[in-house]
């Protein structure tokens, strides 16, 4: 796994959009002939997918909002975007 440098920042590929179904009551990923329908954890990250956040700001802004170590959810944080990068569904 290649890892995510601090000055990167993810978004969202065109055709790919992150919203909120209020059907079920839960937030999901659409794209391109698919769905991922977000977790808690997935939907904390993807709220801060906006194009303009860089890696390392979502890294601080989670950490600030679940008071948990960096260096804990780093690798959690980094192999959750990497996979969606390999389904083309996040760009980096």
């Amino acid at each position: 796994m290649t890892a995510i440098a601090d000055d990167t920042v993810p978004k969202l590929p065109r055709g790919v959009r992150f919203r909120e179904d209020k059907t079920r009551g839960q937030f999901i990923l659409v794209g391109p002939e698919r769905i991922f329908n977000a977790d808690q954890v997935a939907t904390e990250i993807l709220k801060r997918v906006d194009g303009k956040t860089t890696f390392g700001d979502i890294l601080r802004q989670l950490t600030e909002a679940f008071t948990a170590d960096e260096a804990t959810i780093r690798p959690d944080v980094e192999s959750f975007l990497i996979d969606l990068r390999d389904k083309q569904m996040v760009t980096l």
